[in-house]
């Protein structure tokens, strides 16, 4: 594989979508739901910089969004087709990117609790953005002494409830702390107060944006959707009475319906 070259897994025919995961998880999150969509459309899951096939990220300067975009961009066709996008957390919020780097090509985008955590401070939201920063420090203080099973404690217990680490057995642990080190250098783009506004990407993205959440995820996550819902109304949003921040991977019957259906013509 060439350097900074994504892996990806490809199923399906018809009108191109990209599926981009979330963080601590993969292409194979999307796994099920290409089953689904195979019949109607052609799949892309990319693994995003450290997952999969997908070397890590080489620095030496903070990770981006554009940085991530870039990565993805050449995996879809070099005409003028239009696309669509689907992305998870951290993924979503790649998605956004993507999306405001291809106006007009973009024609369905949807959003499943996107992390743009940044805006939190720009609009004032700190004791939310406070929340992330805390974590993001135990990730990067952690991280930096190659204690990632402490650094995936704290981050499995914020982003899928109090109790979660302690209920993985000890061989998923391994896995989850390995697979979380990436993240080390997703926050630098996750909290870049250099991205774009709340009307740089209401203007940027496509009308037919749809925002899905949970109202039982991390209020994190819940001001990022407000502060969206606020700046797109003419956006399509979706909360969930309950499935959390993983509902794509734990509640697909609740998430996949609404998702399939943005994705219709």
């Amino acid at each position: 594989m060439a350097p900074h070259a994504a892996d990806v897994i490809e199923q399906g025919q018809g009108p191109r979508v990209m599926l981009i995961h979330s963080s601590v998880s993969g292409a194979r999150q999307w796994r099920a739901l290409m089953e689904d969509l195979a019949g109607r459309f052609h799949c892309l899951a990319p693994n995003l910089y450290g997952y999969g096939g997908t070397p890590a990220w080489p620095g030496p300067g903070a990770q981006t969004f554009l940085d991530q975009a870039k990565l993805l961009m050449p995996l879809l066709p070099a005409d003028d087709s239009p696309v669509a996008l689907v992305g998870h957390s951290f993924g979503a919020t790649v998605a956004m990117k993507i999306a405001a780097q291809l106006r007009g090509r973009v024609d369905r985008l949807v959003l499943l609790e996107p992390n743009p955590i940044y805006l939190l401070k720009r609009y004032g939201r700190h004791a939310a953005y406070n929340e992330a920063v805390a974590l993001r420090n135990c990730i990067k203080d952690q991280g930096a002494k190659n204690n990632w099973p402490a650094a995936a404690a704290v981050f499995a217990d914020y982003w899928t409830g109090s109790g979660s680490w302690a209920a993985m057995p000890e061989s998923r642990q391994a896995k989850f702390a390995e697979a979380l080190k990436p993240n080390y250098h997703e926050w630098d783009a996750a909290l870049n107060d250099r991205e774009a506004s709340l009307s740089d990407w209401a203007e940027a993205l496509p009308a037919r944006t749809t925002v899905i959440s949970a109202a039982d995820s991390p209020g994190t996550i819940q001001e990022v959707v407000d502060l969206l819902q606020g700046a797109c109304p003419h956006w399509a949003f979706h909360r969930l009475a309950e499935g959390g921040h993983m509902a794509p991977l734990t509640r697909p019957e609740l998430v996949n319906p609404l998702l399939e259906a943005a994705l219709l013509p």
